[in-house]
């Protein structure tokens, strides 16, 4: 189910926050939170019943580890470690199969010359942000820092259906405490206004702003040759991306908070950015938290040297590029990254800081960059729309009239994406004025008359 429909907005989710409060106000505590694991699960399998098992299969597997995995378990450290260990790659296989096997078999016949039937496996939904936060489980249950005796309440941690899909990729600790608080089970106002305010946002930028990048991304990376073109087609997806993903962030968060939980910020306006290091600070934050945490540091981080440290930079990003997608661009373009990493901290040893317009403008243009390799389907189609930014492929003044909504809409929103407050600081100041309901339902009508056009979140894809 998808949060950009009448029937999510108006039937599934007030109706699934009802029969939540409803509940706990008559203190059947486990029947409330039974209602939204069961609700969550038919979220899930709205879109298709059949991966239902996968991940019912998947709790299983990794409640069973996490119990066997835990210090008060009773096993010493030494037997507890090969447990996680395989637990963790129990996991990654069938990640790995499902997003790779395809990737595997394409790859192999194009370096054997033999042609390997490919499998076709659909994706399922999510998973690769039910895996994460489930692996993230684990460790932390190795360490004593979690631990999860109830069945159902494990089931409500990884499919609570605001994050299920598309993230943020959460921590065991940080999220059921809130669903144990009693407080949290008592209907709040103020939380369900900042919520509701915070998912018209979000709901504005997915429908209206993304969907409509989206049909300039799409054109341009298909058909764009020249340079008016190109950088149409490169800038329309760098902005796409963008509202595309905080905005189901927004829709998230949004979504959570009316049944008092708080999910952790995914976005702080990336694109205001003056390094690559501080891209990654605010882009998708709790994934660079999780590979900080889970790779990063246990590579040995920054503890062995400088150059392990910047060895553990390039393959902590190049993993994030395989979990992003099966695909040689998905791993160039994180490299990149790594290697712009890298760049970035030999350049602060000099101690000769750019001017802040300037390392602006250089960080931005190298993400828009990058972002091709990320958007292409081929390194063919990665390279025709970088000779056109370049200018390789001339200069079509015709594109200045075809190409003028898209160019007018891009000269509008990099001021307002460079200067406005994002989401996350418009719901820290909210306040429930007459004007902030204005706004929200403004911006709620507004996005359900572009609820027509073909719509489907990028990230689902990851």
């Amino acid at each position: 189910m998808l949060f950009n429909t009448y029937a999510f907005i108006f039937a599934f989710w007030p109706v699934t926050v009802a029969v939540y409060f409803l509940l706990n106000r008559v203190r059947l505590l486990f029947a409330a939170k039974l209602s939204l694991t069961l609700a969550s699960l038919f979220f899930y399998g709205y879109w298709n019943v059949l991966y239902l098992p996968l991940i019912l299969g998947s709790i299983a597997f990794n409640y069973a580890f996490g119990r066997l995995v835990q210090p008060r378990s009773g096993k010493p450290a030494a037997r507890r470690k090969p447990l996680l260990i395989a637990a963790i790659a129990g996991n990654l296989l069938l990640l790995g199969y499902y997003k790779y096997a395809d990737f595997f078999l394409s790859t192999l016949s194009d370096w054997t010359g033999h042609a390997f039937p490919v499998l076709r496996l659909l994706l399922p939904l999510g998973i690769s942000f039910f895996t994460f936060t489930q692996i993230a489980y684990l460790v932390d249950a190795y360490k004593g820092k979690a631990a999860e005796y109830n069945l159902v309440g494990y089931m409500l941690f990884v499919t609570f259906y605001p994050h299920l899909i598309a993230g943020p990729i959460l921590h065991h600790g940080e999220m059921m405490p809130q669903f144990d608080r009693l407080r949290n089970k008592i209907w709040q106002w103020p939380n369900a206004a900042r919520g509701v305010y915070l998912f018209c946002i979000g709901l504005f930028k997915k429908v209206v702003l993304a969907d409509t990048f989206a049909a300039a991304a799409n054109d341009g990376f298909a058909n764009a040759t020249h340079v008016i073109a190109a950088w149409t087609a490169s800038l329309s997806y760098t902005f796409q991306l963008y509202f595309d993903f905080s905005g189901y962030t927004d829709m998230a968060i949004g979504a959570a908070l009316v049944f008092n939980i708080k999910l952790p910020q995914n976005f702080d306006s990336p694109y205001k950015a003056l390094s690559i290091q501080d891209f990654w600070r605010r882009w998708h934050m709790t994934l660079s938290r999780f590979l900080r945490d889970y790779v990063y540091i246990p590579l040995g981080g920054n503890r062995r040297g400088e150059a392990v440290m910047l060895r553990n930079l390039v393959v902590t990003f190049a993993l994030g590029g395989l979990w992003h997608g099966a695909g040689w661009t998905f791993l160039f373009w994180r490299l990149l990254h790594g290697a712009g990493q890298v760049v970035h901290r030999l350049w602060g040893k000099l101690g000769r800081p750019l001017p802040r317009p300037l390392a602006w403008f250089v960080t931005f243009m190298f993400i828009n960059a990058t972002w091709v390799f990320f958007r292409a389907d081929s390194w063919g189609q990665a390279a025709r729309i970088l000779k056109g930014m370049a200018g390789l492929q001339g200069v079509s003044l015709a594109d200045l009239k075809t190409l003028a909504p898209p160019l007018l809409l891009i000269a509008l929103f990099v001021p307002i994406v460079l200067l406005c407050r994002n989401s996350s600081r418009l719901a820290d100041t909210f306040r429930p004025t007459w004007r902030t309901s204005v706004a929200a339902a403004a911006l709620l009508v507004f996005s359900l008359l572009y609820f027509n056009r073909i719509s489907a979140f990028l990230y689902f894809n990851f």
